[in-house]
């Protein structure tokens, strides 16, 4: 925005400000500005002089605020956050905010041209030393001679954690010539490719898919923690030392708790508070953020007055928490202080020249100025997209022959807006990035401020429109249909699973057995009465990991050779017909029923649209065109809305209703409790403002007098869109002509409901909305019964949950509910059991005696409940002592604190609904998700605390329900009489049955479920473990490869195996062609193909004498046919010749082909293959 520039350059006190940084007149106060002056006098000062910008803010709201400010008028600004030192052995904490600082840090050390913004206590607390962090950066780009070794030992140092496939920020994977890892400051994770010691590509790649998305020119390697331990057994030494000269009488439990960290240390254990031994890292070395400053920075301090009563209650609250922290031993002696005091920060403003911007004159400060200017300037509030009211101020400001300008939103919204006020009789020029706007002239441009303001003194006001989430480059993302969860790389040794055609075993790993002098990997499968069976890897499609309903049920496994599995198996196949019979027949009924065929979108919905004051995300938009092309066939709509909490699924739905309203249709939102309809409907009423749309809202908070005149005026159409309960469902319901249904929260209304709604109403379209979709329509939606679309991408000023994992523990609980009290929030306390709530109530009203204690569960009725819930949104309540009553969406922005009490007894997409439910301001959000003392958690739920803990980036919900399946069983497929039949067969194999089922209940042709064709033949076809060193990977990718069915599936598997793991061995291309072999045979009949010495023998149930006698007639004396019982082929090999090459002609004749198909090549080093099979 370089017209902001050439406007203040218009005043005569900016001009002498300029002068006094030139001259180094400094440190400076400037009077009379608010947040956005400020922001402008250091976007200006900055891009006039060539400097960059240190900003110290007020308070983190002010922080956000200028940085989204820098960023919109062309400074690109970091934000530096306090951190929350962990100073307990905790099981683990998330890094969001850790990984923040270091990006900033990095930012500030490698000279770009960017602003970094904090808070004063942030900018006081000890971080990474300059000297260490320098000492720990490398640029890589390719053509570097890096030897691999040194990267590895470099991450290892830079505490970055190795994993077997990147997930997240801070870890890294090392295969062969390969080695991904993703630094804290990336959007995406980096692959580095190597050729020798030398780096021969960069690439950044999609954690999802794990694929390469583009290349990159050079990428920093930065540190991935600020405390980190490069000698274990040193600093142990140290510790050692230090345990033994503690005196006094919290001596003994400090040394107990020093000797444990110590003894960690030197088993090579991890420890999980790094940070309480950050005096004693860095050779005793502190450093905070003003170590960074450096001479071509600038330093902006704003409101001093308030940094130094920052400081003090920090102190203060320090001094507090430190003495818990000293009695019972977490610090001690030398291990207590962790920041500088005011006395410091003053000296480094004093020394760097600091630029005061001060909102009022004060009467002093606490360090010499030596410049002291105050500007009048005025501030306006936002514009709110009324045209009078803009039309109104131009017209004023004109009179006067200011410069005007409007940040409209966005170039469509100023467009728009620029059009708007010329119909008006204002010359408004729509210009996309002003550099000079005259007096007596109205440019409209994109963009949006936090505020409006006003240079009286350089004739020149702008109008902003409210803040508006900036556009975010995207990778290209790979289109995700219907992802089929059969995720075998989960095994591990003991883990039940069934086989095709044997039933349920136990899985005892990969074995690699030599046949004839050819080494191939079987898997090795357990049955009942200690039967074995080994499964070729090329069989691998006919094996899935056994997911039943429940994690603790109890399974049967199968007998070798008995009929039992069969039996069982026709049970299922003839209970999914009928399941498939009904299933079809609801959504053809819905498929031919004749639907409402929606007009394309109106002038109206346009309007309506641009209304939205904040710039959509690019998965919104998708999701919006999604749902619009649905609603303009005529079959009805049935769609699911995956987007995670407060990610803007209402805003989306909204669109849909106010499509379906202006075609004078009724649109029905279907809720699952009174506050949330509450909330919504206030929400709509706000949303269609200024259109005449008449919403109603049908819950116990309407009278039934009120009821019944609603239900009358739904009769008669008077009403276009109602919110409601479970009361919408009710026989005396009517409606005039309804158009759509929304279900929000669907994962709260059960199978039985939803079904009758859609039986009630079925030529009505159904948008189904969730966060988390219950694993049985998350199921549907993937095998492609129903459409899906799924927002990922978050919005704007949201901050990450920090969660810790840990035991429980009172001192630390209480500690929290205290922090979160004292910056005037409120806690959730979750304890999911109503028969001792009310005694832990009790306990935490103890513990914490200055807060105010309320309880809630789902037993007390709904009036109880009702009011429990406006006395926390009042904040008569502090901490609510509740079930999981929390997950069905009221929010309360100023809850940003949540325990979660015996979090591993619950699922996962549960804990992450739950924590969804803090972290819904800008202000930060905590949760603590605590286990039993000394308990050992079960391996399900240990999982299921990791994955939780690591996917607290938000737009996780999504990949936490995926997760969730994996981890805890599918679920309750269809309703309760299936539960059985999934246990029976394993979830794998129910879905396969049922697809199976639908597709013959629909008439199309289906190849059975382990009908495959088994070929076993002597060639070298195996996955080497130096190519995939980890057993899950190499198990997923035999699977991907048993699944090959055409040439194409078998470049793409080529690609991505030349693209996570490098060139693949011959005995992978063995794989490859075996696989397409078999497919070939499959479809020519072929049940199974066996190699004896070097005769193949290929078994069918009958052949066809024409094909036959033309194989016979080609392979003159090498062909024998055998028409007993078991009817099959022999083939000869020739001399010299493979059973493959024999194979491929074999097949090429008996399937009427003249030649034989070529062999497959092999494609040159790191270029993706077009002709790998």
């Amino acid at each position: 925005m370089k017209f902001l520039t050439e406007a203040i350059g218009g005043l005569k006190e900016f001009g002498a400000l300029k002068t006094a940084v030139q001259s180094r007149a400094l440190p400076a106060a400037v009077t009379g500005v608010t947040g956005v002056h400020k922001a402008n006098i250091i976007y200006s000062l900055c891009s006039l002089l060539g400097r960059r910008a240190f900003v110290v803010a007020g308070d983190e709201p002010e922080a956000n605020r200028l940085c989204a400010d820098l960023g919109a008028m062309g400074l690109p600004a970091l934000f530096y956050p306090l951190r929350d030192f962990t100073l307990r052995d905790t099981e683990g904490s998330s890094h969001e905010y850790e990984h923040q600082r270091l990006r900033a840090l990095t930012a500030l050390q490698g000279g770009g041209h960017c602003a970094v913004v904090c808070c004063i206590d942030a900018a006081l607390q000890y971080t990474l030393p300059p000297a260490e962090l320098r000492r720990r950066t490398v640029t890589l780009k390719p053509g570097a001679a890096v030897p691999m070794r040194r990267l590895l030992d470099l991450l290892a140092a830079c505490g970055y954690e190795p994993a077997a496939q990147i997930e997240g920020p801070g870890q890294y994977s090392h295969r062969g010539g390969i080695l991904d890892f993703f630094p804290p400051g990336l959007s995406s994770p980096v692959r580095a490719e190597f050729f020798g010691d030398e780096i021969d590509t960069l690439s950044f790649f999609d954690p999802l898919t794990q694929r390469r998305t583009e290349s990159a020119p050079a990428v920093t390697v930065a540190p991935a923690q600020e405390a980190l331990i490069a000698d274990p057994a040193g600093l142990a030494a140290k510790i050692r030392r230090l345990a033994a000269e503690l005196r006094g009488k919290a001596a003994p439990a400090a040394r107990a708790v020093l000797g444990r960290e110590a003894e960690k240390l030197e088993g090579g254990l991890p420890l999980g508070c790094a940070d309480k031994y950050l005096p004693l890292l860095y050779g005793g070395r502190t450093a905070t953020l003003f170590d960074y400053l450096q001479d071509d920075m600038l330093l902006f301090v704003s409101e001093p007055v308030r940094q130094r009563e920052k400081v003090r209650s920090a102190l203060w609250q320090w001094g507090e928490d430190l003495k818990d922290y000293l009695a019972d031993g977490t610090l001690c002696h030398t291990l207590d202080t962790y920041s500088r005091d005011w006395a410091f920060a003053l000296s480094q403003f004093e020394k760097a020249g600091a630029v005061y911007l001060d909102t009022f004159v004060h009467g002093g400060y606490d360090t010499p100025v030596r410049t002291l200017l105050n500007l009048t300037v005025r501030q306006r509030s936002v514009w709110g997209g009324s045209l009078d009211q803009l039309t109104d101020d131009l017209k004023e400001m004109l009179q006067n022959k200011w410069a005007c300008a409007v940040l409209a939103g966005n170039a469509r919204a100023a467009k728009t807006v620029a059009a708007d006020l010329r119909a008006r009789g204002i010359d408004a020029a729509d210009v996309e990035s002003p550099e000079k706007i005259e007096r007596g002239e109205v440019v409209v441009t994109g963009g949006s401020l936090s505020a409006g303001l006003e240079y009286p003194g350089a004739c020149f006001g702008l109008i902003t429109r409210g803040r508006v989430a900036a556009p975010r480059a995207r990778k290209a993302k790979h289109p995700r249909r219907g992802q089929e969860i059969t995720d075998i790389s989960d095994l591990a040794p003991g883990d039940y699973i069934v086989h095709a055609t044997h039933g349920i075993g136990v899985f005892e790993g990969v074995r690699k057995i030599d046949v004839h002098g050819v080494a191939k990997d079987y898997i090795k499968v357990r049955y009942a009465r200690g039967d074995v069976l080994y499964v070729p890897v090329t069989q691998l499609d006919m094996v899935s990991k056994y997911i039943g309903p429940r994690e603790d049920a109890s399974v049967r496994l199968s007998r070798l050779g008995g009929t039992d599995w069969q039996k069982t198996k026709a049970r299922v196949r003839s209970a999914v017909k009928d399941i498939a019979k009904d299933l079809i027949q609801l959504y053809a009924e819905r498929m031919q029923a004749k639907g409402h065929a929606f007009p394309p979108d109106s002038d109206w919905q346009r309007d309506f649209e641009s209304r939205f004051e904040f710039e959509e995300t690019e998965d919104q938009l998708r999701c919006i065109g999604e749902i619009k092309a649905d609603m303009e066939k005529p079959a009805p709509m049935d769609r699911l809305l995956c987007g995670d909490v407060g990610f803007g699924k209402t805003e989306v739905a909204l669109r849909a209703a106010f499509k379906c309203v202006t075609d004078s249709k009724q649109c029905a939102m279907l809720v699952p409790t009174t506050i949330l309809a509450w909330q919504h409907y206030q929400t709509i009423t706000r949303r269609m403002e200024g259109f005449p749309i008449r919403v109603e809202l049908l819950s116990r908070f309407r009278t039934p007098k009120e009821q019944q005149e609603i239900l009358r005026r739904l009769r008669r159409g008077e009403i276009d869109m109602v919110v409601g309960t479970h009361r919408l469902i009710s026989q005396d319901v009517e409606f005039r002509d309804l158009g759509l249904i929304i279900v929000d929260e669907e994962q709260r209304f059960g199978v039985a409901q939803k079904e009758r709604l859609k039986k009630k109403y079925k030529g009505v379209d159904v948008l189904t909305l969730s966060a988390t979709p219950i694993p049985r329509t998350l199921n549907m939606a993937l095998s492609g019964i129903r459409d899906m679309s799924v927002i990922e991408e978050a919005p704007r000023d949201r901050h990450p949950v920090q969660t810790y994992v840990l035991e429980h523990d009172e001192a630390v609980l209480a500690e929290a509910i205290r922090r979160e009290l004292r910056r005037g929030g409120q806690v959730y306390y979750l304890h999911n059991d109503v028969a001792t709530i009310e005694r832990v109530t009790e306990r935490v009203r103890e513990k914490v005696p200055e807060a105010k204690v309320g309880f809630g569960h789902g037993k007390m009725s709904e009036q109880q409940l009702s009011e429990v819930w406006r006395r926390l949104i009042e904040q008569e309540i502090d901490v609510l002592v509740c079930t999981t009553i929390i997950e069905t969406g009221v929010d309360v922005p100023n809850v940003n604190t949540l325990i979660i009490d015996n979090a591993d007894r619950m699922g996962l997409a549960q804990l992450h609904q739950i924590r969804g439910r803090v972290g819904r301001s800008s202000r930060r959000a905590y949760a603590y998700l605590t286990f039993k003392r000394n308990k050992v958690l079960s391996e399900v739920a240990q999982k299921r605390l990791t994955a939780i803990r690591q996917f607290t980036e938000f737009g996780s919900g999504f990949k936490i329900a995926m997760r969730d399946m994996e981890i805890r069983g599918a679920g309750n497929i269809l309703g309760g009489e299936q539960h059985g039949h999934m246990q029976a067969v394993g979830y794998d194999m129910y879905l396969h049955l049922l697809s199976d089922a639908v597709k013959n209940a629909k008439g199309e042709k289906v190849r059975g479920y382990g009908e495959e064709c088994l070929v076993d033949v002597q060639v070298p076809a195996h996955i080497p473990e130096s190519y995939i060193p980890d057993l899950s990977q190499r198990l997923d990718i035999y699977r991907r490869i048993a699944d090959v069915r055409t040439r194409e599936d078998a470049m793409d598997v080529t690609d991505e195996l030349i693209d996570r793991f490098g060139d693949p061995p011959e005995s992978v291309d063995g794989l490859l062609r075996v696989a397409l072999l078999r497919n070939r045979a499959s479809q020519l009949g072929i049940r199974e193909i066996r190699q004896q010495d070097s005769t193949l023998f290929l078994y069918r149930d009958a052949f066809d004498m024409k094909r036959v006698g033309a194989l016979i007639a080609a392979m003159r004396g090498r062909v024998m046919l055998n028409a007993g019982a078991k009817p099959y082929v022999s083939v000869r090999l020739l001399p010299g010749q493979t059973p493959l090459a024999a194979l491929e002609e074999t097949l090429g004749l008996l399937s009427g082909e003249k030649t034989s198909p070529p062999a497959a090549k092999k494609q040159s080093r790191g270029q993706p293959s077009r002709n790998s099979v």
